[in-house]
C-alpha cells in the first residue's frame, strides 16, 4: 500500500511530530511511505530530535501547501491508497483511497455543518492520542474516534540520579495566546519559590525545543531564573535528553494551569508523552490534574496530581523528604510506562490502513 504522511507543523518537533512521525516510521515497515514536506532536511532534524529510523520513507513536495491548486492536490492525492493527516479540525478532499485524520487536541472551535458532515463521511477513520481527546472529539463530530495511545521508546541507562527536577517541553510564543504556553514561566516561579522557602541542593531544569522566531522570548523567560539553580537545554538531540531523563528524580508538567479548560480544553495536555518517557527514566511525575496526564498518573501510586501550586509544592516536598514514598513510586512508575509500547502502537495503527 503506497501511503502518504503529512503533517503541517513538522517543524515544530511537538509532540504531534513525533507521533506522526514515529507512524511513518512504524507504516514503513510495511508499506511504501511517503512523507509531503518541501524541506528535506527537517526530516534529518527529526530523526535527530526523536530517535526515528526514517531511511525507509521518502520525502515529496508538500501538495498540501496553499501554493497546490485544489485538482492539482486531487491529481496527486490519487496515486496514494492512502493518507494520514494530521487535522486541526481541518477535512481534506482528496483522491485516494483511504483518508485516515489524527487529532490531537479538543476542536471546540470547529463548527460542524452540513459541508463538515459530508466530508466526515469520507473519512475511514480518526486515530486520536487520548480518552480525554476522544472523549471532546467524539461529542463534537458525532464519531466514534479509534485511540491508539502515543509509543514510548524507554531508554534506561545506568545513571546516577541527582536532586534534580525535570521538565522537557516546546517553547512556544508565536501563533499562541499569552507567553507561557506550557507553563515555564509558572513553574520557574514555582522553583524560585520553594528554594525562598529553604529547598537546597536541589536544581531546576528545563529542556525546551525552540524556533528562531521565539529565541528572543525564550531568553526573556530565561532571565527570570537568574540567581537561581535552573538551568536550560535547548535543542537537545533524543539521545541528549535521555541524559536528563535518566538524571532526574522528579518530573514536573502544568500545561493547563490557570486556564479555562471547559472553554479552552486544548490548553490541556492533550496526552503527555514526555511524562511517560520520565517515568520510564525512573522520575516520579508531579503533574497537574488536567487533561491525558490523569490517564498516565495515578495519584500517589506511581506519581502526585496537583490543581494548585502550593498542591505542586507539597507532592515535591514529600517526595524530596520520603525517600521511601519516593522509592515506592518510582518503581511504580517505571512499571506503568512500560504500558504505551512501540509494539502495541504498531499493531493498533495498522489496523487503521
Amino acid at each position: 500500500m503506497k501511503i502518504a504522511v503529512y503533517d503541517p507543523y513538522l517543524d515544530s518537533l511537538g509532540g504531534g511530530e513525533k507521533y506522526m512521525m514515529t507512524a511513518a516510521e512504524c507504516l514503513s515497515k510495511k508499506h511504501e511511505v511517503t512523507v509531503l514536506w518541501d524541506n528535506e532536511t527537517d526530516i534529518e532534524k527529526v530523526e535527530d530530535r526523536f530517535g526515528l529510523d526514517l531511511s525507509k520513507v521518502a520525502v515529496e513536495p508538500n501538495f498540501f501547501s496553499s501554493k497546490t491548486s485544489f485538482w492539482n492536490r486531487l491529481a496527486k492525492s490519487r496515486k496514494y491508497d492512502a493518507i494520514f493527516y494530521l487535522s486541526d479540525g481541518s477535512i481534506p478532499i482528496v483522491a485516494s483511497k483511504k483518508l485516515v485524520l489524527h487529532l490531537q487536541f479538543p476542536i471546540e472551535w470547529v463548527q460542524v455543518d452540513m459541508k463538515t458532515k459530508l466530508k466526515i463521511k469520507r473519512v475511514n477513520a480518526i486515530i486520536v492520542n487520548s480518552n480525554f481527546t476522544k472523549n471532546l472529539i467524539d461529542k463534537k463530530l458525532g464519531v466514534n474516534s479509534k485511540l491508539v495511545y502515543p509509543p514510548v521508546l524507554i531508554k534506561k541507562r545506568e545513571e546516577e540520579k541527582e536532586n534534580m527536577i525535570l521538565h522537557i517541553g516546546r517553547f512556544m510564543k508565536t501563533g499562541v495566546e499569552g507567553n507561557d504556553y506550557k507553563k515555564q514561566y509558572f513553574m520557574i516561579d514555582t522553583f524560585k519559590k520553594m528554594v525562598n522557602e529553604g529547598l537546597k541542593d536541589w536544581k531546576f531544569v528545563i529542556g525546551a525545543s525552540v524556533k528562531s522566531a521565539d529565541l528572543a522570548d525564550f531568553q526573556k523567560m530565561q532571565a527570570t531564573a537568574a540567581g537561581y539553580p535552573i538551568s536550560f537545554v535547548v535543542n537537545a538531540t533524543n539521545e541528549e535528553l535521555w541524559k536528563w531523563y535518566n538524571k532526574a528524580k522528579i518530573y514536573w508538567h502544568a500545561s493547563g494551569f490557570g486556564e479555562d479548560l471547559k472553554k479552552n480544553p486544548e490548553r490541556a495536555e492533550h496526552f503527555g508523552i514526555s511524562t511517560v518517557e520520565a517515568m520510564g527514566a525512573g522520575a516520579v511525575p508531579v503533574v497537574i490534574n488536567a487533561g491525558g496526564q490523569k490517564e498516565i498518573v495515578n495519584n500517589g501510586e506511581n506519581g502526585f496530581l496537583w490543581d494548585t501550586q502550593q498542591e505542586c509544592i507539597d507532592n515535591t516536598s514529600t517526595l524530596i523528604n520520603d525517600k521511601k514514598l519516593y522509592r515506592q513510586l518510582q518503581v511504580q512508575a517505571e512499571k506503568d510506562a512500560e504500558k504505551f509500547g512501540y509494539e502495541k502502537f504498531s499493531k493498533e495503527l495498522l489496523s487503521c490502513f
